[in-house]
């Protein structure tokens, strides 16, 4: 196919979904803010240095496209991602590996978490029955995927838990509850809310039993609406809430009516301007070639103690959090400071994890001597890949130690990569200190 055969397909600037066909086969399918700017892309001088050579064979054999308007760029994401399930094209399997796609699943508990993970942490799970960094064993009620960009399925669970709040793998957390029920991202939970609580008169006070399971029941009309509306059917979710408004309003509970409302109008009007980029960013990465991850180091502590060390992971130059780690430092003894210890013990628990994806560059936060405790604990094929970051005496970045090309092609990656640790760091030892004195 060629450019000039565009103009007889007539596709809208709106978003939705788009298939490259070769007669009844569907080649690739892929999501659009703009349907017809994004198909156009395809055809730039540029492609195969943007796209790799598997698309521009894709878009040579190709010779009809197709298309199908959704309301919105979010819905286009979600449909592009059942269609890939249901078609498997064989362009889009090539284009990316399947490990490195992203699955939504929910958990089958009491009360279900809504987590997103890769799809090679499902190949585990099938091995070893859990996944220990979210503390999940295996339970999964529903699950949604594979989505092949995972920035805009983060971007895209956060617009639906303003709507419908969930319970991920950390806001459950007795210390982060409050702070994302105070955001609008967490229901209220009746096993949290059902603590005993002290009133003024000295006696305590529970949830009832009854009281909390309408919480639940609560929650559960939330966790089936995100499965409907990953399913693509957000006209029964809109159908099911005004008949939930109507009987609302029919039994005087007008403030209950008046929720339901503002459900139903964030659904009709979604602002999913987090998910409107330059598409092209999304192609970073999608070519046959290997993406590149970036892993920084950092410790943390007060004179000795609540010792910890970070992992941040930067991949592509983006920040990618799913892939954060914590470390409790266990090799030294209370108030013993000793960050290159501390250091070499991170940097060799981490390699003891071999179903992690392999680091591209090791980044750690300080001089000379930060950087030989890493050197002294690699492998040999990890030595030519480290970067020391040099900070000066107001903890800003001054210089680097480590391979000149790779600095200079990945100083700006490296950067963020270093300040995400540094930043990471320092709240985890917050929280661990603020943990010892609350005990």
């Amino acid at each position: 196919m060629k450019s000039q055969d565009l103009k007889q397909f007539d596709l809208p600037k709106k978003p939705g979904v788009y298939f490259f066909r070769k007669g009844g086969e569907i080649l690739y399918i892929g999501k659009a803010t703009s349907l017809a700017d994004r198909v156009r892309s395809y055809f730039a001088i540029d492609l195969i240095d943007t796209r790799g050579p598997n698309i521009l064979d894709m878009v040579t054999q190709s010779d009809n496209i197709t298309f199908e308007e959704t309301p919105s760029v979010i819905e286009a994401l979600i449909l592009e991602a059942n269609l890939i399930k249901k078609h498997q094209p064989k362009y889009n399997s090539k284009e990316k590996d399947d490990k490195s796609f992203f699955q939504v699943i929910v958990s089958d508990e009491e009360w279900p978490r809504v987590i997103m993970i890769r799809s090679r942490d499902l190949k585990i799970m099938e091995i070893t029955g859990k996944i220990s960094r979210i503390n999940f064993e295996g339970k999964i009620k529903y699950s949604f995927g594979p989505f092949p960009n995972g920035g805009s399925l983060r971007d895209a669970l956060k617009i639906i838990r303003k709507i419908f709040p969930f319970i991920d793998s950390s806001s459950a957390k007795n210390d982060n509850y409050q702070f994302y029920r105070q955001l609008g991202l967490m229901p209220a939970i009746g096993r949290i809310s059902s603590k005993e609580k002290d009133l003024s008169d000295g006696t305590k006070s529970v949830l009832a039993p009854a009281v909390e399971e309408s919480l639940r029941k609560d929650y559960l009309k939330n966790i089936l609406n995100i499965k409907l509306f990953f399913e693509g059917k957000k006209g029964k979710i809109l159908n099911d809430l005004k008949k939930q408004m109507d009987a609302y309003a029919k039994d005087l509970e007008f403030e209950q009516a008046e929720m339901v409302k503002r459900k139903i109008f964030a659904l009709q009007h979604i602002n999913d301007v987090a998910l409107i980029k330059d598409e092209a960013l999304e192609d970073r990465g999608a070519k046959n070639e290997k993406s590149f991850r970036i892993e920084a180091y950092d410790i943390a502590h007060l004179s000795g103690k609540n010792t910890v060390g970070v992992m941040t992971v930067v991949t592509n130059g983006r920040v990618d959090k799913a892939e954060y780690r914590k470390f409790k430092i266990k090799s030294l003894k209370k108030g013993d400071v000793n960050d290159y210890a501390s250091l070499k013990e991170v940097v060799t628990r981490r390699l003891l994890h071999t179903e992690w994806r392999a680091p591209d560059l090791i980044a750690v936060d300080g001089g000379i001597g930060q950087y030989n405790a890493v050197m002294e604990v690699l492998p040999v094929e990890y030595r030519g890949r480290v970067v020391s970051v040099i900070k000066d005496d107001r903890h800003k970045p001054k210089g680097f130690h480590g391979p000149e090309d790779l600095i200079k092609r990945y100083k700006k990656d490296i950067l963020l990569a270093n300040s995400e640790s540094h930043r990471f760091a320092i709240g985890y030892h917050k929280q661990s200190r603020a943990k010892d004195f609350l005990a």
